[in-house]
């Protein structure tokens, strides 16, 4: 499970992190609301820590937006301000729960996981593009053209994902690099172009018509042969 974390406390930021880690959760960190704000739209994430006063934009803002754009990933506000105005106005603009500081590491980890069980609306176990589905099931890329399906590894599930959230858009490189190995990841471009070769290898043996176009000094995207 992959949460994003948005707290401008770099110090009880990493103490989340690390929590989290504990409880074998992925966790990315950011620290402004436009960092989260962009972050949480890429659809990447099973729940969202979101602390209310942040540069920026503040988490309200950054709720209100996200739910406005049509996402509905589970959202724990996590804030000093404990008035009953502010947790209204929260859970009105469609916050799951609100937990005040200073809390329990029990308690936190409790509600993150009772926020991610809510099933209100159906899941999508399936990504797809051109001749391409990923199913999220059984992590195995198919497709219809040739009928084949082929396993992806962690890393390659990540960058197939990213790029079917985001079929038509190039993918920059650095964005990439951040959304797959974390913000405080050494991965280097290297890395990024060693998987992109997996997965192109992986394409061709499906027979696919889906390519993963290189832009010259920018990144990459998906694209469909005629």
């Amino acid at each position: 499970m992959r949460v994003l974390l948005v707290e401008d406390e770099k110090n009880l930021s990493a103490a989340i992190c690390r929590l989290l880690k504990q409880e074998r959760f992925e966790a990315d960190a950011v620290y402004n609301g436009t960092d989260g704000l962009d972050y949480a739209l890429s659809g990447m994430y099973d729940a969202v820590i979101l602390d209310v006063m942040l540069p920026g934009m503040d988490g309200f803002a950054v709720l209100k937006n996200l739910r406005k754009e049509g996402m509905h990933t589970p959202v724990l506000m996590l804030t000093a301000r404990g008035d009953l105005e502010d947790r209204v106005r929260g859970l009105d603009y469609g916050a799951d729960y609100y937990l005040s500081k200073p809390f329990e590491k029990k308690e936190l980890i409790a509600c993150l996981r009772a926020i991610t069980r809510r099933k209100e609306e159906p899941v999508l176990d399936k990504l797809s593009f051109g001749d391409i589905e990923l199913s999220e099931k059984d992590g195995k890329l198919f497709c219809s053209r040739s009928g084949q399906s082929v396993k992806l590894g962690a890393k390659e599930y990540q960058m197939m994902e990213l790029f079917l959230r985001n079929s038509g858009q190039i993918l920059p490189k650095e964005t990439m690099i951040e959304r797959i190995w974390g913000l405080e990841s050494e991965a280097e471009y290297n890395n990024l172009e060693v998987y992109v070769s997996f997965l192109r290898k992986k394409l061709s043996f499906l027979d696919s018509k889906v390519k993963i176009r290189a832009t010259r000094g920018i990144g990459y995207s998906l694209e469909e042969e005629v």
